[in-house]
């Protein structure tokens, strides 16, 4: 008998049609054999509306009552999927976060799980219930309620199965797994049968949406197999998991085509060309909490250097004054930004040992006219930034030249 976590989010438990579907869903599994927790998001726009009855009282409400508030929407939805599957003749059993004993520290809104008691899901399972888990929140040392921030169902669900040693933990979204790149700017764009924890873990990093980073990460640590499905359709979706005896998955040179517009580009020019240069320039960035992604610094000349950097666009007005000001102070000659570009990346543990994959990227970037400004490498990726016009053009070339197309059936 194997232990199965199941999550499922927002939209696919947004009314109770829907929610009696889970049901069945969850009920078919346990008829196979398996012991099944789930792992349920409050109902869609749920969060979104108790947020907005909080702004009605106060637009920085108190951290703690915040969190009181917004976890309320996932104990909604674990009484209406428990009831459903006892309706249709299968025991079940609810558990908010602090019923189980997720235990998290105390930065709400934000907090991050330290530890779960499993022992009485597990006496429940044993029972033959069907266990229901609130995602998203848990209880500090001094049992406050703490909610794990936006999507933070899919960190539970892994915790969950980390926590039981699951056989596998399944992520029910409005996909039906993971694809080569967003389908919506590539048609034929092909899901993939399995992906690496380290592919995955960059795909989300580089903007795919499918998961959450923080799952992706948890499920690494501790080596739980992650399987993304549709909520409503049949199929396999795309197992996430160790690369085995390093092969390659589906013996792919680049497994996806990520990309991000949230991305803005600055720069400093004229700067003195000297030790510390980068911590001056960086380290006012960074005291503001704004997150540096790629940097580039050229070659000194007379000197003087110029000094590129990226950030995400939330935060490129900040960053700019900040670097306004820098400026002032070294004497730079010019600061100027961007904020329309796009970051594209090809990842694939496959990068590894397969050289001329850049030399590829670059000159199908050069053959549609498409200028690079930046770029940056790893073990399993290459990432170039370019003018977000080009966005889809260059994502489509990429995947073209890659051969990530769905191939037709024979």
């Amino acid at each position: 008998m194997a232990l199965i976590v199941q999550k499922y989010g927002g939209t696919s438990v947004g009314t109770v049609e829907k929610i009696e579907g889970v049901a069945q869903k969850v009920i078919a599994t346990v008829e196979q054999g398996n012991q099944v927790i789930v792992v349920v998001s409050a109902m869609s726009g749920e969060t979104n509306r108790l947020i907005e009855l909080a702004k009605q009282i106060d637009d920085c409400p108190a951290p703690r009552e915040y969190d009181v508030l917004v976890s309320t929407g996932e104990q909604v939805t674990i009484a209406l999927l428990s009831m459903a599957i006892m309706k249709f003749g299968h025991k079940a059993k609810s558990y908010t976060g602090a019923q189980v004993n997720i235990r998290t520290d105390n930065a709400y809104s934000k907090a991050r799980i330290i530890d779960i008691d499993e022992a009485r899901v597990r006496a429940d399972l044993e029972a033959g219930n069907i266990i229901v888990v609130a995602g998203f929140q848990g209880m500090d040392e001094q049992g406050n309620i703490t909610t794990l921030g936006r999507g933070g169902s899919d960190t539970t669900a892994v915790a969950m199965a980390a926590a039981l040693k699951a056989e596998e933990c399944q992520i029910y979204t409005d996909v039906d797994g993971v694809y080569t790149t967003d389908p919506r700017v590539v048609p034929n764009a092909r899901r993939l049968e399995k992906i690496t924890f380290e592919e995955m873990l960059e795909m989300a990093s580089l903007g795919s949406k499918v998961l959450q980073i923080r799952a992706v990460e948890f499920a690494g640590k501790y080596g739980v197999p992650l399987r993304v499905l549709h909520s409503t359709e049949d199929g396999p979706g795309t197992l996430i998991s160790y690369d085995n005896e390093g092969e390659t998955m589906e013996d792919a040179v680049i497994s996806g085509i990520a990309f991000n517009r949230d991305e803005a580009e600055l720069t400093i020019t004229g700067v003195p060309d000297q030790p510390g240069i980068a911590y001056q320039i960086l380290g006012p960035i960074g005291e503001a909490n704004v997150e540096v992604d790629m940097i580039i610094q050229n070659v000194g000349a007379d000197g003087c250097t110029d000094f590129t950097f990226t950030v995400h666009r939330t935060d490129y007005q900040k960053a700019l004054e900040i670097l306004e000001k820098t400026s002032q102070k070294l004497g730079a000659r010019e600061v100027s930004g961007d904020a329309t570009i796009v970051k594209i990346s090809l990842v694939g543990v496959g990068m590894r040992s397969h050289a001329g994959i850049a030399s590829t990227m670059f000159k199908t970037l050069a053959d549609d006219s498409i200028n690079i400004r930046m770029i940056s490498t790893s073990e399993i990726k290459i990432s170039v930034v370019v003018d977000e016009k080009y966005t889809e053009l260059a994502v489509r070339a990429l995947h073209k030249a890659f051969d990530l197309e769905e191939k037709p059936a024979a």
